[in-house]
């Protein structure tokens, strides 16, 4: 027999590396008393229990894929796709109020930190009861990593990931991001509504360059997240917990990730370079970045992948 065809057969009888990118999608739905919220579910095709992730989107009418009106890159499910191929399931949603869940939230008034966090504890609790599943990982990216910090230690989560979350008051990294862009009038303009809402109190004559920010409808939910601090939060979690940041992120800077490391001294930091808020390998130049925030097609970062892999099989019970 030759060489070559003995390397064949060897090669054709590996099973396991002929099914690994062989994943399932199903949706997925969670009922709730104000409404339908409606998911996807990415498994590894196995006929055992296995870990599964919730994967929380990140601000504003941000989907289950991680697209928004004004970016289109799927990042979310490429993320999902790639766990699975690693032997790990995930479920996504759209938030209340955004894509195919916005009839469980019409008004944007009605949106809140604290309804955000009671649909990720419902959404755990539905995972939890599913035998398909073992253990649970939440997954945060951006502003979800502090809904996911939030809601871990009632969700009962096994392990807590944060991609690109901010380890400071999101008025205080606004205030911080505004002062390079704005002019001094609208910079005080905004300065003085943050102050207000900070107080806990709306405020209806708004600029009209920046209503796009503070716009009356948006400031309840405004008034929730200002209260809230991420690195406060971070630190009473009692699951494992992996900090993930880019160091060519553009909306979330190193400074966040270290100071969630120093919330919590056990967590494990990892900085991967060259990688950005879309979770891509990306120059620092602004032209770049913004290709990337409307680019479906380029591959997440490989160190990426690994390292959350890495970190679930070491902490989460993995399939055999």
């Amino acid at each position: 027999m030759s060489r070559l065809f003995t390397l064949l057969l060897c090669f054709l009888a590996l099973p396991a590396l002929a099914a690994k990118g062989s994943i399932l999608y199903h949706p997925i739905n969670l009922e709730t008393a104000n409404g339908t919220l409606y998911g996807s579910l990415v498994m590894p095709e196995s006929h055992k229990p296995q870990p599964v992730a919730l994967i929380i989107a990140g601000s504003g009418p941000t989907d289950r894929d991680g697209n928004n009106p004004m970016a289109r890159n799927f990042a979310l499910k490429r993320l999902a796709e790639a766990l699975a191929q690693n032997g790990i399931a995930s479920v996504r949603y759209d938030k209340r109020g955004v894509a195919q869940s916005k009839p469980a939230a019409p008004r944007e008034e009605d949106l809140s930190v604290p309804r955000y966090v009671t649909d990720i504890v419902a959404w755990s609790k539905k995972l939890h009861a599913d035998p398909r599943f073992t253990k649970l990982i939440l997954i945060g990216h951006s502003e979800g990593a502090l809904m996911a910090s939030l809601a871990a230690n009632e969700a009962g989560a096994d392990a807590l990931i944060t991609l690109s979350g901010s380890g400071r008051p999101i008025d205080d990294v606004l205030r911080e991001q505004l002062a390079t862009k704005l002019p001094p009038a609208l910079l005080a303009s905004s300065q003085w509504i943050m102050d207000q809402l900070d107080k806990g109190q709306m405020q209806f004559q708004v600029p009209e360059p920046l209503m796009v920010l503070f716009r009356p409808s948006v400031q309840p939910y405004l008034i929730t997240l200002f209260r809230e601090d991420p690195a406060q939060a971070f630190a009473k979690v009692k699951a494992p917990a992996l900090i993930i940041q880019g160091s060519h992120d553009i909306q979330v800077d190193i400074k966040d990730a270290e100071a969630l490391k120093r919330a919590r001294p056990e967590a494990k930091l990892v900085l991967i370079p060259g990688m950005n808020h879309m979770l891509r390998i990306t120059p620092t130049d602004l032209d770049a970045q913004k290709a990337t925030y409307n680019n479906p097609n380029l591959p997440l970062a490989g160190e990426l992948v690994d390292r959350m892999t890495a970190f679930i099989r070491e902490n989460v019970s993995s399939p055999h």
